[in-house]
């Protein structure tokens, strides 16, 4: 049996935000000590009081988690605040992975993280999965989920994404027990006696023909069709009559993102921002070669992402009933839908009534799950669901 309990935080002192969510999650427990411990926390926060605290209260290290750009738990979302689900299960086991210097050696930095992992020695439980939450201004997120697959020969389920900072995008953590980092990944194994659930969704469709990505170099998309990046999304917006302001172009970017063909699929991209040359930074690398659409959406489509997202999840659980889910979307996705993102959340709750889940926005969601689209994704729902 797996019994977990959702909280959330609104205090602003984060010492005394750990201390109340610790104390509830061991009366939740009738006193025990949690299993393991997921927190996402505001960047406005002191992670290490934070950590430390929720440590002290419930009598374990065994906590992961990240920085966020938004914060929610079922009935509750806002910004600024702490979520957390504590876990405890005679049908799972968990252990933290940790992993340094992402932006220096991605190879490296996932054999740090695996060395944590107990399913890699010989475990009787059969389903392997692991919570992955990586700081993605480091880059190389993309290289790091091909690493962790390739290293575990494709025996792990993987899910989880980037870490926050409230939309500033200037420094993001992880947390790996009464400690944050930076540059670094964590992960939080699961091994499972029952399939864990993931489902992938994101609800857009190509706005724009086919184009090719002639130069790219990381995050920076600089030429399509040989035509600087910017002069591609100007003529998409006179054909489609939207505004397009080089020196503040995020409200645009917001509703017309970069989707990178993948067989009969689309993997997105968020652009950020206009460089003077006519590159376009972006929010995760676009490969040179690539083709991609300009891609559009509704408020309708992202509601039906987060439930069909959510629905295969289940499906996955292969007929055990959900005890509860994580939940993740990108805070572009947050920032587009404004008050509306509450409809998507909505959705989510009501297929896994009477589970909660706990998540956050994140800067790029991860996936690597069979049968689901994966990889690293931008403005996209990743639900994970674990069975009673």
């Amino acid at each position: 049996m797996t019994e977990t309990f959702n909280a959330i935080s609104d205090l602003r002192d984060s010492a005394a935000a750990g201390r109340a969510l610790g104390q509830a999650m061991r009366a939740a427990f009738h006193g025990a000590s949690p299993d393991a411990v997921v927190v996402f926390a505001s960047a406005q926060h002191d992670y290490r009081a934070l950590l430390e605290a929720i440590s002290d209260e419930t009598g374990t290290d065994v906590i992961v988690g990240a920085s966020s750009a938004g914060e929610f738990i079922n009935g509750t979302r806002g910004e600024g605040r702490v979520s957390a689900m504590a876990l405890r299960s005679d049908a799972m086991k968990f252990s933290v992975g940790l992993g340094r210097g992402v932006s220096e050696d991605v190879r490296a930095a996932a054999g740090q993280v695996l060395r944590g992992f107990q399913g890699l020695k010989e475990h009787a439980l059969p389903y392997r999965n692991a919570l992955v939450m990586t700081d993605a201004l480091a880059g190389h997120t993309d290289p790091l989920v091909e690493e962790l697959t390739l290293k575990t020969a494709g025996n792990y389920c993987f899910f989880g994404g980037g870490a926050g900072d409230d939309g500033r995008f200037a420094t993001t953590h992880v947390f790996a027990g009464r400690a944050a980092y930076n540059d670094a990944v964590v992960a939080l194994e699961i091994l499972s006696e029952r399939p864990v659930g993931v489902g992938v969704a994101h609800g857009w469709e190509p706005a724009s023909k086919g184009m090719r990505v002639t130069e790219s170099q990381g995050n920076r998309l600089i030429s399509l069709n040989g035509m600087p990046a910017a002069q591609a999304f100007q003529e998409h917006a006179e054909l489609t009559g939207q505004r397009f302001d080089l020196k503040d172009p995020l409200g645009f970017f917001l509703h017309n993102v970069i989707g990178i063909r993948s067989g009969d699929q689309y993997r997105l991209r968020v652009p950020l921002a206009v460089q003077d040359d006519g590159s376009i930074l972006c929010a995760a690398a676009v490969p040179e070669g690539s083709v991609v659409c300009v891609m559009k959406t509704s408020t309708a489509s992202a509601v039906q992402a987060a439930r069909q997202a959510t629905t295969d999840a289940i499906r996955a659980l292969e007929g055990a009933k959900p005890a509860a889910a994580f939940v993740f979307d990108c805070v572009a996705t947050r920032l587009r839908l404004g008050r509306e993102f509450e409809n998507e959340l909505d959705a989510c709750a009501r297929l896994l009534e009477p589970a909660g889940f706990v998540g956050c926005n994140t800067y790029g969601q991860i996936a690597r799950a069979e049968g689901q689209f994966s990889g690293f994704h931008n403005c996209t729902a990743v639900v994970c669901v674990l069975p009673e």
